[in-house]
Order: structure tokens, then C-alpha cells, then sequence
């Protein structure tokens, strides 16, 4: 039978407290106008992305399918996370449920890892559009399309349900203040008072696989397509299949260069600090600029939207 030290250390807590920048008051306003405005255009612009790539029958291809997914993962990210973010900065309760913190990172971590296998699929499509064009379509079928795009978020859901089983098995003591704008698995085991290194090694484990393997095929297949990029003799064609992968680079590095910071150092030179305006990076601003990166760079969704919105024009004048 265990005592009332006992339990009271393995019973979980009700609430957590969300530090943010409580620490600093003076930021506060400044960073809940700026949530709050890149929140407005993270949803805004993906919707559109979701909207254009579902609704234009110009844009059905592989290409635009893992766009639309991509726009709803980022969607998910934000939405996940924004709201929380600003009721805590908004008012002068700073804390979130045990349980809303548990739905939290675990919907944060499936999205996330999610999102790298997306990315790599991308990179697929890329590749085989750019190296192997003639067989573009018989390769880069619909249900190849599909059966990638589930194994994306069976394969995330796989790795949250792991990393929240591990984590609620975690004893928390003491003032449970979590030094981040949100709940994340990394800020939960720095917290916990147990010993903590399965949770550790599991989670460097399963990041550094659904990180480093999905980045390994991306560089390789931009490998791949260099070489034959170069190989084409024409500067304006060069240019243009440059083109189509530029949008799809800087997306890759705005996600994984913040998650390798995060996510592959040891735990033992883990910043809290450095940490939680990292994840606030990642987890907002990221998402935000996705839509535009994309939209931006290529004619084919600018068109689709001036479409939308000639279509969505017409609508209102009848």
C-alpha cells in the first residue's frame, strides 16, 4: 500500500501553470497583437490553400493534394495552440488542465511528425516530376498519393500515442509551472522529479527517426534533382525547375531547422528559455508563412485563387 506522500506524488496534478512570458509583463501586448494577427492570417491563408487545391480542377494533382494536407496540418498546429496562447496572455490566469494539456502535446507531436513524413512525400513528388517526367503520372498515381498521406498520419499518431503513455506515467512534485507557452513533451519530462531517461531515450529515439530519416530523403532526392537540373541545357528551364522546388525548400528548412534544435540535443543542455520562443517559432510563424511562401512563388495556385475569388464574386452579385 503506498503512503500519502506516496500518492499525492504519483496522483496527477490538476493544472499546470503556462509561464510564457509572465516573466517579462512588458511583452505581453506586443506579443498577444502579434499571435493574435498571425493567427488570423495562418487560418486565412490556409484555408485558402485548402480551398483552392480541393475546388480548382487545375490544381488535382499529387502535388496540390499534399498541399492541401499540408495546409491543414499547419491549421491543426496553430489552432492547437494559438488559443490557449492568448487566453493565458489575455487574462491573469496562466494555467491549463492536466487533461487539455495531455490533448495538447499529444495532438502537437502527431501533427508534427506528421508533417515531416508530408514533406518527405513532397520531396517524392519533386523528384519523380522533375527526374523522371514522361513516368510522372503512371508513377505518382492517385491511390500512391493516398496510401502516402495515410501512412503520414498513422505513422504520427503511432509516435504521440507512445510519447503520451510514456509522459502520463511521469510523477510531477513540487509547483508545476511549466516555463513555455504550451504544453510540450520536453518541457513535461525537464518538469517531472522521477528519473526520466526511458522517457528520454525514447523520445530522442522515435524524433531522430521521424526527423532525420524523412530530411535524409529529402536532401537525397534534391540531390537527385540537382544533378539533372544541371544537366538541362536551356537557362530558362533551369530556372524554371529551380522554380518549382524553391517554395518546397524553404518550407523544409523553416520546419526542420527549429525541430533539430528542439528535439535532437541532450537533454541535459535542454534550454527551457531558448526552448519555448523556439516552439512559439515553429508552432505559429511557420504556419503563417507556409500559405504565402507557396503562393507567392507559384502561378499555378495564384491563378487557381484569382479564380476562387472571380467565382466567389459572381456568387455575391446574383
Amino acid at each position: 500500500m503506498r503512503t500519502d506522500n506516496q500518492s499525492s506524488l504519483w496522483d496527477p496534478p490538476r493544472d499546470f501553470i503556462l509561464l510564457g512570458v509572465s516573466d517579462r509583463p512588458w511583452l505581453e501586448l506586443s506579443l498577444f497583437v502579434v499571435l493574435l494577427g498571425s493567427y488570423v492570417l495562418a487560418m486565412l491563408g490556409n484555408i485558402t490553400i485548402i480551398l483552392v487545391s480541393w475546388l480548382d480542377p487545375q490544381l488535382q494533382s499529387p502535388m496540390y493534394t499534399f498541399l492541401g494536407h499540408l495546409s491543414f496540418l499547419d491549421l491543426c498546429y496553430t489552432t492547437t495552440t494559438v488559443p490557449q496562447m492568448l487566453v493565458n496572455m489575455g487574462g491573469s490566469r496562466k494555467t491549463i488542465s492536466y487533461s487539455g494539456c495531455t490533448v495538447q502535446y499529444a495532438i502537437f507531436h502527431w501533427l508534427g511528425c506528421t508533417e515531416c513524413v508530408v514533406l518527405a512525400a513532397m520531396a517524392l513528388d519533386r523528384y519523380v516530376a522533375i527526374c523522371v517526367p514522361l513516368r510522372y503520372t503512371l508513377l505518382m498515381h492517385g491511390p500512391l498519393c493516398q496510401q502516402l498521406m495515410l501512412m503520414a498520419w498513422l505513422s504520427g499518431f503511432g509516435n504521440s500515442l507512445v510519447q503520451v503513455v510514456l509522459t502520463m506515467q511521469l510523477p510531477f512534485c513540487g509547483q508545476q509551472v511549466l516555463n513555455n507557452f504550451f504544453c510540450e513533451v520536453p518541457a513535461m519530462i525537464k518538469l517531472s522529479c522521477a528519473d526520466t531517461a526511458m522517457n528520454d531515450t525514447t523520445l530522442a529515439v522515435l524524433v531522430a527517426f521521424f526527423v532525420l530519416v524523412p530530411l535524409a530523403f529529402i536532401l537525397l532526392s534534391y540531390g537527385f534533382i540537382a544533378r539533372a537540373v544541371l544537366r538541362i541545357q536551356s537557362s530558362k528551364g533551369r530556372h524554371k525547375a529551380f522554380g518549382t522546388c524553391s517554395s518546397h525548400l524553404v518550407v523544409v528548412s523553416l520546419f526542420y531547422l527549429p525541430a533539430i534544435y528542439m528535439y535532437l540535443q541532450p537533454p541535459s543542455s535542454y534550454s527551457q528559455e531558448q526552448g519555448k520562443f523556439i516552439s512559439l517559432f515553429y508552432s505559429i510563424i511557420t504556419p503563417t508563412l507556409n500559405p504565402f511562401i507557396y503562393t507567392l512563388r507559384n502561378k499555378d495556385v495564384k491563378g487557381a485563387l484569382r479564380r476562387l475569388l472571380a467565382r466567389a464574386w459572381r456568387l455575391c452579385r446574383r
